[in-house]
């Protein structure tokens, strides 16, 4: 609880929420692509913070090429969750579910 995740791309902070492509998710840290481009292509890297203890972590490099033969993986369509089996909330409060949708 109470950590962040920042992806670098290249040396630049990749400011997900501007991006309607690219999405972080704070709950895994994991980035998700929808149809990626050529301008996709290159280094991400994972910064995770933890503002309570003043701590961070940086992942290893992770490089993004596209194929060069041109072919897709199919994936069958399914949806994605990772709820708890029971959300709390206080009255008044809000709460933030995480659900992707993946396939060709």
């Amino acid at each position: 609880p109470g950590l962040t995740y920042t992806w670098i791309f290249n040396n630049n902070t990749l400011y997900a929420q501007e991006d309607n492509r690219r999405f972080v998710s704070q709950e895994t840290g994991n980035l998700y692509i929808a149809k990626v481009e050529a301008w996709d292509v290159g280094n991400y890297t994972c910064l995770v913070t933890n503002p309570e203890a003043e701590q961070s972590a940086w992942g290893p490099p992770t490089p993004l090429t596209l194929r060069s033969d041109g072919v897709m993986g199919e994936y069958e369509p399914k949806i994605e969750v990772r709820f708890p089996e029971t959300t709390y909330a206080a009255k008044g409060s809000s709460v933030k579910l995480e659900c992707f949708a993946l396939g060709k």
